[in-house]
């Protein structure tokens, strides 16, 4: 039986995070059992801006609606990371 010791998940940004983070997605290779706010939080160090960004964002995981951040990742997952739209 082998032990995974990091896991990959994709990140996706769109409209004004994409602009923010300079990227419109990037995969990330990160610890087992680390959450979906972990990697926020890795993502939002990166500068003010994004970190701006990212704290008014919602977030998808595989296309469902992360309503728990301390969910954690499972390797080949997808995060969007969707700002508020505007327009109604």
């Amino acid at each position: 039986m082998s032990t995974t010791t990091t896991i990959c998940v994709a990140v996706r940004f769109f409209a004004a995070a994409r602009a923010a983070a300079g990227t419109d997605g990037e995969t990330l290779t990160v610890a087992p059992g680390t959450t979906v706010q972990a990697l926020i939080d890795e993502l939002a160090s990166r500068t003010p801006e994004l970190s701006r960004v990212l704290a008014r964002c919602s977030y998808l995981c595989d296309g469902v609606a992360v309503r728990n951040p301390g969910m954690a990742l499972l390797n080949a997952q997808t995060i969007d990371v969707l700002p508020p739209f505007a327009g109604g």
